[in-house]
């Protein structure tokens, strides 16, 4: 069945313009208020957007293992409220993320790095199995894990004026828990390049890449965020949900068994609800009762 297609994106979000009387897509606009703050991760809930912000810039919003716990709890409790729909994820101050704690690393015996490895690969785990849309949104500077935190949202923006590198080569290491979902988003060749040589780019280097979905100028980027959010919200919230199941399963599915599956799951989302209410809606030319 043929639809209303959401439109194509610009290549700088900074276009979108976001409608009047809505705020900011990190601020509580009161509808649905809950906020969850602490030293190292806060949470807020405005309407039916939770965003999910690393706050510790005085240490470069660093991924220590209470840090990367803490956000997949409120990544559960975002999959668990049913008024929440869509979930950005961003850093306070000069820094989106900085990666690992190297500090820590620095000084640590085996358990504490196993553990902290064990720690992001849940959280990129936590993030990618997500029901609902993840949006990055990007200011500052991006380091290490940070970037597989940017792979695993479903839609990233980055301000123009942020700096990207994948610094783990040139302390000795290897990305190599967040090439898991790096390479999933990323050209081969600008992979290599950018996990190689570690060298630090520009927004527009990662945007050529893959790793980020637009870029935004500085003063457009809570703008252009809540372009996507808007858009995000004309979509049924079953019909999102398994949109990202078809993203992350088809991929790795023989053919036969991905019509197999496909079928199943079309057949069963036409009957739904939620599908009867879409199709009306679109026959009646009004919006449907889950869009704002």
């Amino acid at each position: 069945m043929g639809g209303a297609l959401l439109p194509r994106r610009p290549t700088r979000l900074h276009r979108w313009r976001r409608r009047r009387g809505h705020a900011a897509c990190h601020h509580d606009d009161g509808r649905h208020g809950q906020e969850v703050s602490d030293t190292a991760v806060a949470y807020i809930v405005a309407g039916p957007l939770a965003t999910i912000t690393l706050n510790q810039p005085d240490a470069k919003n660093r991924l220590d293992i209470a840090a990367m716990q803490l956000m997949v709890e409120h990544l559960r409790t975002a999959a668990e409220d049913d008024a929440v729909r869509v979930v950005v994820i961003t850093g306070s101050g000069s820094t989106f993320c900085s990666g690992a704690d190297l500090a820590a690393f620095a000084v640590a015996e085996g358990g504490y790095a196993q553990g902290g490895t064990s720690a992001l690969a849940d959280l990129l785990t936590a993030m990618v199995d997500h029901p609902k849309p993840l949006i990055a949104r990007v200011q500052g500077h991006v380091a290490g894990g940070g970037n597989g935190l940017v792979a695993a949202c479903d839609i990233a923006v980055a301000s123009t004026d942020a700096r990207f590198a994948f610094s783990e080569v040139r302390v000795g290491v290897a990305p190599a828990i967040i090439s898991v979902v790096c390479l999933q988003v990323m050209h081969r060749r600008d992979a290599q390049e950018l996990l190689l040589t570690g060298e630090r780019v520009h927004a527009d280097r990662v945007l050529s890449a893959g790793l980020v979905t637009a870029v935004a100028e500085p003063d457009g980027l809570d703008a252009a965020v809540q372009g996507y959010v808007d858009a995000l919200l004309l979509g049924g919230p079953e019909a999102l949900r398994n949109t990202k199941a078809l993203l992350r399963r088809v991929p790795t599915m023989e053919r036969a068994e991905a019509f197999a599956w496909t079928s199943e799951m079309s057949a069963g989302l036409f009957t739904s609800a939620e599908a009867r209410e879409g199709m009306s809606a679109f026959l009646e030319k009004r919006k449907p009762e889950w869009a704002p």
